[in-house]
C-alpha cells in the first residue's frame, strides 16, 4: 500500500523510503521487475547525492529522475510569477483542460452516405448525434474515442445493411468503418488533438480560456496564467515548469499512460496538485512511497497537507507515519529552527533530536558592509575541522559571497553551475533555493532575513536552510533576524 512519511528535518525519511524500496524490490521482485519503479527527487543535486544509496543496497534496476525531466516534453524557458504557478498548479486546471479538449466532439449536420456497390445506406444527423453522446458519456480517453466512434458507425451502417437482408461479417464491418466517408465523418464529429496544441490554445487565447474556465477561474487568475509574449506556436512559446503538468494532464486525457509498479516521491511537501495528479497517473495500478515536510513546503502552489496531496495522487487511503526524532541535527541547531514552526507550520509539533552537541550553534551580528568577510572567515573556521563546509545564501548573494570567499584563499564550488559541485571541493557554496535534501558537516547562513524575504514562503525556505547541518550551524548577519528567531 502506500505509504507517507512526514519527517523533519534529519528523522531519516529518505532513508526510510530507499531502504523500503529496497525491500519491495527484494519481496516483489517479479512483480515490479515487469512494471517498474522509479524515484522522483526534488532536483539532479539531490539525486546526485543518493545515486549510490540503492546500489549499496543490491538494487540497480531502479530509475531516478526528477518531476521535470519526467514530465518535460518542451524546453522550460520561463519561470512563472507566483501567481501563475498558484493558478497553474490548482486542481481547478485539470477541469479547465478538461472542457476545452471535450468541446472539440461535435455533432454532425449533415447526412453520412455510405456507398456500397450500387445501394447507398444513410446515417442522419440525430443517428449520428446519438453514437456521439453514448461513447462521449462512457469517459474513454479521447484519442481512443475516435476509433470507437468509427467502430459506432460502421456498426449501424452494417445494422441496416443486415436488416434490408444482405450478409455481413468482419470483413464488411472493417471495409464500411475504412471508407473515406465514415473516415470524414469521424474527423468532422472527432477532431484529431494533440496535448501541446492544446494547451497552447488554452494559454494564448483569452476568449478560449475565458469560455473553459467558465465558473472555475476569476479574471485575474486567467489574466496571470497566460503565456508571455506573442508565440507563433507551441514550439516558439516560452514555457515554464508549470505548464508541463497541463500538457501532461491533456495527454493523459487523450492517450492514458502506462503505469509503474512502485513510485518513491522524495521532497514531495512542494508538489502542486496538477503535478500530484501527474504522479498518481503513473502509479495509479501500483503503490508509492511519499516523503517529505510540510514544514519545508517552499513552492507557490503546494498543496495545503498531507490529506490534500494524497487525493490528488489517487491514494487517499495512504497509511501516514510521523518522523519526529532527529538523528541527523543537534538539538540546538533543530530548537533553534523550530522558532519558526509556528509560522510557518501550525499544529505541527516540534521534533527532538537524540544529540546535543558542544558549540553547535553560531550567531554572528555584523555590520551590513563586513558580511563578506565575517562569512569568509566562518567558513575558513568550518574549514579547519573535519568534513564538508555549505555556505547557504539567498540566490541574488551566492555569486558576490562566492567571490568574497575565493578572494579570501578558499577554494569553493557553487551548487547549479558546477556540475560535481558536491564533490569538486569541501566548501560548496548553495543557493538557499538548492539546498532542500542536502546537508553538510558544517552551514554557514549568511542574511537570515534576505532568505526570508526573497519569496512569499521564505520563511519555510529559512527553515530549509537551517536544518542542513549535521554538526554545527554558523548564521551571520547584518539585518535583523526574522521576528520568530529573535
Amino acid at each position: 500500500r502506500t505509504l507517507c512519511v512526514q519527517g523533519a528535518p534529519g528523522t531519516g525519511k529518505t532513508a526510510v523510503g530507499l531502504h523500503r524500496v529496497a525491500y519491495l524490490l527484494y519481496a516483489e521482485r517479479k512483480r515490479l521487475g515487469r512494471s517498474g519503479v522509479a524515484i522522483i527527487g526534488p532536483n539532479r543535486s539531490f539525486l546526485t547525492y543518493i545515486r549510490n544509496v540503492l546500489p549499496a543496497l543490491g538494487e540497480v534496476d531502479v530509475a531516478q529522475t526528477t518531476l521535470r525531466d519526467l514530465l518535460e516534453t518542451v524546453p522550460v524557458r520561463a519561470v512563472d510569477t507566483p501567481e501563475a504557478a498558484r493558478v497553474k498548479g490548482d486542481a481547478r486546471m485539470a477541469e479547465v483542460i478538461r472542457r476545452d479538449l471535450w468541446s472539440l466532439p461535435a455533432p454532425p449536420t449533415e447526412t453520412l452516405v455510405v456507398q456500397r456497390g450500387s445501394r447507398r445506406w444513410r446515417l442522419y444527423p440525430d443517428d449520428l448525434a446519438e453514437l456521439l453522446d453514448e461513447l462521449r458519456g462512457r469517459g474513454v480517453a479521447y484519442g481512443s474515442g475516435r476509433e470507437l466512434l468509427a467502430h459506432r458507425i460502421a456498426h449501424a451502417v452494417l445494422t441496416r445493411m443486415e436488416a434490408a437482408g444482405e450478409a455481413c461479417d468482419d470483413r464488411t464491418h472493417d471495409q464500411v468503418r475504412r471508407t473515406r466517408e465514415v473516415r470524414a465523418a469521424v474527423t468532422a464529429m472527432w477532431p484529431k488533438a494533440d496535448p501541446l496544441k492544446t494547451v497552447f490554445g488554452l494559454l494564448t487565447d483569452p476568449e478560449r480560456l475565458a469560455r473553459a474556465a467558465d465558473g472555475l477561474l476569476t479574471a485575474e487568475e486567467r489574466a496571470a496564467v497566460l503565456l508571455p509574449g506573442r508565440p507563433r506556436g507551441p514550439r516558439s512559446a516560452k514555457w515554464s515548469e508549470a505548464d508541463l503538468a497541463l500538457i501532461d494532464e491533456a495527454a493523459a486525457l487523450i492517450e492514458r499512460p502506462a503505469s509503474l509498479g512502485h513510485l518513491v516521491v522524495d521532497e514531495a511537501q512542494d508538489l502542486s496538485p496538477m503535478q500530484c495528479r501527474a504522479l498518481g497517473r503513473r502509479c495509479a495500478s501500483g503503490s508509492a512511497t511519499v516523503l517529505g515536510d510540510t514544514a519545508q513546503a517552499t513552492a507557490p502552489g503546494a498543496v495545503a497537507d498531507w490529506a490534500e496531496l494524497l487525493r490528488h495522487l489517487g491514494a487517499a487511503d495512504a497509511r501516514l507515519a510521523v518522523l519526529d526524532r532527529g538523528y541527523r541535527v543537534p538539538a540546538q541547531i533543530i530548537d533553534y529552527a523550530a522558532r519558526l514552526l509556528p509560522a510557518i507550520a501550525p499544529g505541527l509539533g516540534a521534533p527532538g533530536a537524540v544529540r546535543r552537541s558542544p558549540g553547535a550553534l553560531r550567531v554572528t551580528p555584523c555590520a551590513e558592509d563586513g558580511v563578506p568577510g565575517a562569512v569568509a572567515a566562518a567558513c575558513a573556521a568550518a574549514l579547519a575541522g573535519e568534513g564538508s563546509v555549505g555556505l547557504i545564501a539567498a540566490d541574488a548573494d551566492i555569486g558576490a559571497l562566492h567571490r568574497a570567499v575565493t578572494d579570501a584563499g578558499l577554494e569553493a564550488s557553487v551548487l547549479g553551475t558546477d556540475e560535481d559541485a558536491l564533490t569538486a571541493a569541501r566548501l560548496v557554496c548553495v543557493p538557499a533555493t538548492l539546498a532542500k535534501g542536502l546537508e553538510f558537516d558544517a552551514v554557514v547562513a549568511a542574511e537570515p532575513a534576505a532568505i526570508a524575504d526573497a519569496e512569499a514562503r521564505g520563511l519555510n525556505r529559512l527553515y530549509v536552510v537551517l536544518t542542513r547541518a549535521v554538526s554545527t550551524l554558523h548564521v551571520v548577519h547584518a539585518r535583523p533576524l526574522p521576528a520568530p528567531l529573535g
